[in-house]
């Protein structure tokens, strides 16, 4: 298979550590370009840099985000009437109505869409998920808890500061309930979206879930936790031993090269912004 050639926008700390490596490693994909608003910094990515995104498009086949979800939100949508298929981070957006804008235009265009939800494409996530649909699920938790909006953090930037967890962790913890009990069809929230949020989960076929979601814990913290209970055994998540990066960016290409959609698409990206939306509603005073 003829490697994909991927142009990234964004040239922030983790475009510089996960995205411009894993699209450059190949063999699947290579990285045909950079743009970003400060051009200094892309060129620390080893690519060529563009000054205009509409150079960027020339050059590439599909486009890979690594920006803050309002931005993306705007620019998947230009990305998707090029013509260019597109590898989106969590979550698809800021709101709800930008994330419906990009679904849209990934439904209007026929581009080929995928959501870099990096827990879906590990080995241990997908035992996990393979053990939850022999057991009959009625139940489970998740905790997904750290630090990462203290003071100092390079992930600690003013969208995540303005918004918590929910909108940065939420998306992962949501996505791979779902996966395991079914897709879910009510939520309901409370605690302190910059604090501790907690989730109830409804899911289709009866399950439900709890869900507690914290990104401002410090001292020493136990692992990300997801179990679930069902009528004829249990399932836990073990620890991930392996790089999903891989996985994610060999399927990506494939979705590209073959056609047929990825699960984990523009559609989906916006069903669970659908979700945390309802959360993040019943959480405003």
């Amino acid at each position: 298979m003829e490697p994909v050639a991927v142009g990234l926008i964004g040239a922030g700390p983790w475009a510089e550590r996960a995205h411009a490596p894993m699209l450059s490693k190949g063999p699947h994909t290579r990285l045909a370009g950079v743009w970003a608003r400060r051009p200094e910094a892309a060129a620390r990515l080893g690519a060529p840099v563009f000054e205009r995104i509409e150079e960027l498009f020339d050059a590439c086949e599909a486009v890979a985000f690594c920006v803050p979800p309002a931005v993306q939100a705007e620019l998947a949508v230009r990305a998707a009437r090029a013509g260019k298929a597109l590898l989106l981070e969590k979550p698809l957006a800021d709101s709800l109505e930008g994330a419906q804008r990009v679904a849209d235009a990934v439904a209007e265009t026929g581009v080929a869409s995928q959501m870099a939800l990096t827990m879906r494409y590990n080995a241990a996530s997908r035992a996990f998920l393979a053990r939850c649909a022999e057991i009959e699920p009625i139940g489970g938790h998740a905790a997904a808890i750290s630090g990462v909006l203290l003071d100092g953090h390079h992930f600690a930037t003013p969208w995540r500061l303005e918004r918590g967890a929910l909108l940065d962790v939420g998306p992962h913890v949501i996505d791979l309930l779902d996966a395991a009990l079914g897709p879910v069809t009510g939520v309901r929230a409370h605690g302190d979206p910059l604090g501790w949020t907690g989730l109830l989960l409804e899911h289709e076929g009866g399950a439900v879930s709890e869900a507690s979601l914290c990104m401002v814990a410090g001292g020493e913290r136990p692992p990300s936790i997801f179990a679930v209970y069902g009528r004829s055994g249990s399932a836990v998540l073990g620890p991930f031993e392996d790089d999903p990066k891989a996985n994610l960016v060999e399927e990506f290409a494939r979705t590209v090269r073959q056609g047929g959609g990825h699960p984990l698409d523009a559609a989906h990206g916006l069903r669970l912004q659908r979700i945390i939306a309802e959360a993040e509603a019943q959480l405003t005073p």
